[in-house]
């Protein structure tokens, strides 16, 4: 089964949620949010790849390098766009509708930088 396909609409945050925690997990959440918002919260598990930096024609972190993609940002914008850029580089990509505030105001965690209650910046 592919797990993501062009047509393929937007994932609500449930979705993203169980497409990338779990052991049989093998997508990766990417927050596109850049170092600040990272830093205020985050999902537990997320891998950190500023939009600004991907644009600029940065690599993907090791971690989500060949991975499928669940891409997420604040509010749905920059994360719609950066998984169709990586999409056009041969990723695996879709991006989470609402982004990190909806994933938020449905209860799931946000971590800080030091693993602490986070907030959403």
């Amino acid at each position: 089964m592919f797990l993501f396909r062009r047509s393929q609409p937007r994932l609500g945050v449930d979705q993203a949620r169980d497409r990338t925690s779990g052991d049989t997990s093998h997508a990766i959440l990417l927050d596109v949010r850049e170092k600040p918002e990272w830093n205020a919260g985050h999902a537990p598990g997320a891998v950190h790849a500023p939009l600004s930096s991907l644009v600029a024609g940065a690599h993907l972190p090791a971690e989500a390098s060949g991975r499928p993609l669940v891409v997420i940002c604040r509010s749905g914008h920059r994360s719609q766009q950066a998984a169709k850029l990586l999409t056009q580089r041969g990723q695996q990509a879709v991006d989470v509708k609402g982004g990190m505030n909806a994933w938020a105001a449905a209860g799931h965690p946000v971590l800080d930088e030091r693993g602490n209650h986070g907030r959403i910046a």
